[in-house]
């Protein structure tokens, strides 16, 4: 029986990768659309949101299987809980690329990106991307020296994101409204696609400590183990 629920666990983390996976390539393809206004690029993105959703909910299925049939403790327990907050981080990161996926079909065949901030959203849409692949090697490693990377992208992309805000609040700004709500919206949607990131990987963090408040600095140089052991 024991062989069976570490098997279920492995089933579980193998799970989280394949989601993270999708997710990365919604992301990647949500942001090349975004700046190049490829509409069948933006459809592809849309469309496959929905296999994300269902490998979610299949995800979650089991997990409440394990928790229903083995009844776990410690830090198996934490696993199962973890893993249900993190496929729900994951599957609203992939609506978080439907969404900029969106922004580009809506505004087909003009430009999404407003005039002057094509550079930001390009920058953003890369440190997305970026964060997207460390944190799949996260959560397929347990590799805690990935975190932080995830961490800087998420500051940066922090960064632009003000950058935006103060662009379009200036005197020089000569956007219309439907350009300052692109602009916004896109801008929004970017920062909270790497605010997720980030937060699935502190979950990570409470799997190898079993503390939400751990700081992810102290604990980077510490041995993890898989999350199936």
């Amino acid at each position: 029986m024991r062989e069976v629920f570490h098997q279920s666990l492995e089933d579980v983390q193998n799970r989280l990768v394949e989601i993270s996976e999708l997710v990365t390539v919604a992301i990647d393809k949500a942001t090349r659309a975004f700046e190049s206004s490829d509409v069948a690029l933006a459809e592809e993105v849309i469309e496959n949101d929905s296999v994300i959703d269902e490998k979610a909910v299949a995800l979650d299925e089991i997990a409440i299987e394990i928790l229903a049939r083995q009844q776990p403790v410690a830090r198996d327990l934490r696993i199962v809980v973890a893993a249900l907050r993190i496929s729900a981080s994951l599957e609203r990161m992939g609506d978080i690329a439907e969404h900029i996926a969106q922004l580009t079909r809506m505004r087909f065949p003009e430009r999404a990106i407003p005039k002057g901030l094509k550079s930001t959203f390009t920058k953003m849409g890369r440190l997305d991307v970026e964060a997207a692949r460390q944190l799949t090697e996260v959560l397929r490693t347990q590799d805690l020296d990935l975190i932080e990377p995830i961490r800087t992208a998420d500051n940066q992309i922090d960064d632009l994101h003000v950058s935006v805000f103060e662009k379009v609040l200036s005197d020089s700004w000569q956007g219309e409204a439907a350009a300052t709500v692109d602009a916004t919206l896109a801008s929004r949607y970017h920062e909270r696609f790497a605010d997720h990131a980030v937060s699935v990987a502190k979950k990570v963090v409470y799997l190898a400590t079993g503390d939400w408040t751990a700081d992810t600095d102290v604990i980077a140089s510490e041995p993890s183990a898989s999350i199936a052991e």
